[in-house]
């Protein structure tokens, strides 16, 4: 057994660290992001994922930097177990698509990036203050509540999806509004 220079444990110690770390990760790993597969010499293989973690930064008007988290993986947010807060990451079945709010003059831009899906999968639900974006299909599913920094009239709204970028405009508004589903078009 060799030593790593300059740290106290060896190579075997940190295969046994890497194994303990991913036996951990698949055991709080939501059942449809883990499978096996057989291979044709007859072993098996056990896949996980995918599992997406990602950020965007921009400068917000205000000056200030707006950073924003995406993907299906999250710092652990629960209370605190005994006094100390609990630690690890959640992994979600759904993934969380980056999206980018445009406040323009008039409207109302979100863009949000919905890979490897067809516009009939896309489900969107607007309402006064939020857009709500959701796919669920076999091989993909994605959900984001996206809040609106203004009012908007639902009923103005217009979809588009391309290459994988869904853009949805809305008309500012500032009256009563009620919900109502968008078409992608």
């Amino acid at each position: 057994m060799r030593r790593m220079p300059g740290f106290g444990f060896t190579f075997d110690d940190l295969d046994r660290i890497m194994e303990d770390m991913l036996r951990e990760m698949s055991s709080r790993m939501p059942d449809r992001l883990v499978r096996e597969r057989k291979l044709p010499d007859g072993s098996t293989v056990r896949e996980m994922g995918p599992i997406i973690y990602g950020y965007s930064m921009k400068v917000g008007p205000d000056g200030k930097p707006e950073i924003r988290e995406f993907g299906n993986v999250r710092p652990r947010r629960g209370a605190p177990i005994f006094g100390a807060p609990e630690r690890g990451l959640e992994i979600m079945e759904k993934r969380e698509p980056l999206t980018d709010v445009i406040d323009e003059r008039d409207i109302i831009r979100v863009v949000a990036e919905v890979p490897g899906v067809d516009k009939s999968d896309i489900k969107l639900r607007g309402a006064e203050r939020t857009l709500t974006i959701s796919v669920d299909t076999e091989q993909r599913k994605y959900h984001k509540a996206v809040e609106l920094p203004e009012e908007v009239d639902p009923e103005s709204a217009k979809a588009s999806y391309r290459n994988g970028v869904l853009e949805v405009t809305l008309k500012k508004r500032g009256k009563e509004l009620r919900g109502r589903d968008i078409t992608v078009g």
